[in-house]
């Protein structure tokens, strides 16, 4: 796949990591590039085949690594988990290594003519860890943002910047908290809750200078058809605890159902509202809701061969009753 080429120079992460540059790069980016952070993640990978798949954008992928090849390996790997095969969309990817955290994003003197290159950028690269320390999840998180937004600032030919956020900015506020609230005054279970609700509004306040838009899902899970995922985490530890038998009965209260969503719905939400004109400036969540209530001891018995354990409460879980699709890159 296409990447940079040149002798090398060196930048510096905020951590003091060196990260071995290239020179400007060769015109392998087009013109009216898609910039996309976090595509080695659970939900950029996803994101990213359907960028390939549903249209004919090139894609820049900016990747955590130690120089471009590396980034390009670790790109490629992630294009055979998504689309089946890495060389079917080599010529539309280009691999970069950066660091969201870096100044200028690591990119040194290849800041500019990327910048010229860029049409949209989608923000995804974001540490999802609850036990980091408020200062480290917003040198990821915030500063992370910051940095994406001063490059989008840079960009000629930006139409949109699209942040994928999450559904609990809102804290520990009760009641029903609208898509258009600011937020604010409320309380945050952890760093990773109050690092996105700060980085939000980082996003929100550049409004008048790009276009933006806020996609916030809730909990995310496995592909809705097939039950894939990249991550075995939340929900996942309980229920395999439950197939092991290690715990006999789902605790949970009768009054709160846990909202999650499948990883295709988010990433196809994500890719068709990054280029809709009505959605520019709003802050949109995509979340299960009412519909689709499945009760988890049931579903999981079945699924996992498992008898139903004793219900301690309603165990139920959102979920969501919309088309099934998987991206098929190939």
């Amino acid at each position: 796949m296409p990447r940079a080429t040149g002798s090398l120079m060196r930048s510096h992460s905020t951590a003091g990591v060196p990260i071995p540059l290239s020179h400007p790069f060769s015109p392998s980016v087009p013109e009216g590039a898609l910039l996309l952070t976090g595509a080695t993640g659970f939900v950029g990978m996803e994101v990213l085949a359907r960028v390939l798949e549903r249209s004919d954008r090139h894609v820049v992928a900016l990747i955590r690594a130690e120089d471009d090849d590396r980034a390009a390996e670790r790109l490629a790997a992630t294009l055979d988990t998504s689309c089946g095969e890495a060389e079917a969309y080599a010529d539309r990817v280009t691999a970069l290594a950066g660091d969201i955290t870096a100044p200028r994003l690591g990119l040194g003197e290849r800041w500019e003519p990327l910048a010229e290159r860029v049409g949209a950028i989608v923000h995804g690269a974001a540490s999802v860890a609850f036990d980091l320390s408020l200062e480290e999840s917003r040198r990821i998180n915030v500063d992370g943002t910051r940095q994406m937004l001063d490059f989008a600032a840079a960009c000629p030919d930006l139409e949109r910047f699209t942040y994928v956020s999450t559904a609990y900015v809102a804290g520990d506020r009760r009641g029903t908290v609208y898509e258009d609230d600011p937020g604010g005054g409320a309380r945050f279970r952890n760093a990773y809750e109050r690092t996105k609700h700060e980085a939000e509004r980082l996003v929100a306040a550049r409004g008048d200078e790009i276009e933006v838009t806020i996609v916030r899902p809730s909990i995310i899970v496995g592909d809705r058809r097939t039950g894939w995922t990249a991550a075995f985490n939340v929900l996942y530890a309980p229920l395999r605890a439950f197939e092991s038998g290690i715990i006999p009965v789902v605790p949970a209260r009768k009054r709160s159902p846990v909202d999650v969503v499948p990883v295709d719905y988010v990433a196809d939400a994500v890719h068709a509202l990054a280029d809709a004109p009505e959605v520019e400036g709003r802050a949109l969540g995509r979340v299960g809701g009412g519909d689709g209530l499945v009760e988890v001891r049931a579903h999981g018995a079945g699924r996992l061969s498992a008898p139903q354990p004793t219900r301690t409460g309603a165990t139920r879980v959102r979920a969501t009753s919309r088309r099934p699709h998987r991206a098929s890159c190939a």
